[in-house]
């Protein structure tokens, strides 16, 4: 048994190039040092300023209204510099963030940390992803997101159990640790990784590459702009349930940080051992028909949240969560990838992140206006509700043929 699993070991790390599993390490330590402190910064923020909780929420708001700006222009850079830029300056706009948020006492001090987060992140996956792509042919893409994604969870499980018990003591240490892991995998995308912008290695130059489409052809896809919209709406969803569930449990059930810790690291073991044979099985079926289900799961978990009320309740909430996550997630990014043509990759993963950019900015302050206008329990069921609506219309979306086939490429 030890032997053929060694075996199996061996044959997927052969079938992958060595870049991939470079980047792949890296994603790991790079996860592990944000979650140190992202699972618990709500409730850093919310006992710093001693402000309702819609009042803070908007500061998640503003700062992911305002990085939008800079993902929508990540894809055109990554398609016209190159992945490598586009990646580098990320996690080094990270590392910046952390510091400055370590010294942050106020609305505004917070204000500019949360929008060089909100930015940054998203531009990282832009240029990931389309790296992704360039690095495997389309039949490998949902497993290759598959695997990154287990990496980027390993790291997110091991972080907020450090961070957890770091916190409880010191979120000053925990913003200092996060920022000093962002520089040093900032450092190795400098000097290890590559550029695999197609073109580039044939000596084509930028200007060259640059007229090869545009976001006028992204727009002009209306099947993917129908896609994009609805799930903007669906992942204000779970986009709730990550930004409000710490101060949910902590003000209302009087979770510690160290306890409730166990719920992102549930999350994220499950990514690590089960996402694999999750997309296994999704990728054998239709990918529209798998976001379908995947957003009803997802609306599924957020929703009985409602209905619990001690720590083996929210953790059977995040383990239903978590499979809307592990169906959705790889499902999505390969959809969009194999659908975009070559030359406007990174414009076409810009906009599918601006979708969680978007919903990001909507879901605390929707939230928020529950919990205080309504009850804390509303945020649950008008989280569950926005679900459901995305469910419905990726449904009808997957009937409608000619918004499904993919769009004739530009001349």
């Amino acid at each position: 048994m030890a032997l053929v699993l060694l075996q199996r070991i061996q044959n997927t790390i052969g079938a992958y190039p060595r870049q991939f599993w470079s980047i792949a390490s890296g994603v790991l330590v790079s996860s592990a040092g944000s979650s140190l402190v992202w699972p618990f910064q709500f409730i850093y923020i919310s006992r710093t300023l001693g402000l309702s909780l819609s009042t803070v929420a908007t500061l998640i708001t503003f700062a992911s209204a305002t990085g939008l700006v800079v993902s929508f222009c990540a894809g055109a850079i990554a398609d016209r510099f190159g992945r490598k830029p586009v990646m580098f300056a990320s996690q080094a706009a990270q590392a910046m963030a952390w510091i400055l948020m370590s010294q942050a006492h106020s609305y505004l001090g917070f204000l500019l940390p949360m929008t060089i987060l909100a930015a940054a992140s998203p531009v990282y996956s832009v240029g990931s992803d389309a790296m992704m792509a360039d690095l495997l042919p389309p039949e490998q893409r949902a497993s290759g997101y598959s695997i990154m994604r287990t990496f980027n969870n390993a790291g997110i499980a091991l972080g907020p159990a450090v961070g957890g018990f770091i916190v409880s003591r010191s979120y000053v240490t925990a913003f200092h640790g996060a920022a000093l892991v962002m520089a040093i995998y900032s450092l190795f995308l400098l000097v290890w990784v590559r550029e695999t912008l197609p073109g580039r290695a044939a000596g084509l130059p930028a200007a060259a590459m640059a007229g090869q489409g545009g976001y006028g052809q992204v727009f002009r896809d209306r099947g993917f702009v129908v896609f994009a919209l609805i799930t903007t709406l669906g992942m204000t969803a779970p986009l709730i349930m990550w930004t409000l569930l710490a101060v949910y449990t902590k003000q209302n059930f009087q979770f510690p940080e160290h306890l409730y810790s166990w719920l992102p690291i549930t999350n994220a073991l499950m990514c690590v051992f089960v996402q694999v044979l999750v997309t296994r099985w999704t990728s054998r079926h239709r990918p529209l028909s798998m976001m379908t289900l995947g957003m009803l799961v997802y609306a599924l978990g957020v929703g009985s949240v409602a209905l619990m009320s001690t720590f083996w309740g929210f953790w059977l909430s995040m383990v239903i969560f978590s499979f809307g996550e592990l169906i959705t997630v790889p499902t999505g990014t390969a959809y969009v990838v194999n659908r975009a043509p070559t030359a406007i990759r990174g414009r076409y993963m810009s906009i599918y992140w601006m979708t969680w950019g978007l919903a990001r900015a909507v879901a605390p302050v929707a939230g928020g206006f529950l919990n205080d206008r309504i009850s804390p329990h509303a945020v649950w069921y008008g989280g569950l509700i926005i679900g459901l609506a995305s469910t419905l219309g990726l449904f009808i979306l997957g009937g409608r043929r000619s918004l499904v086939a993919a769009p004739e490429p530009a001349l």
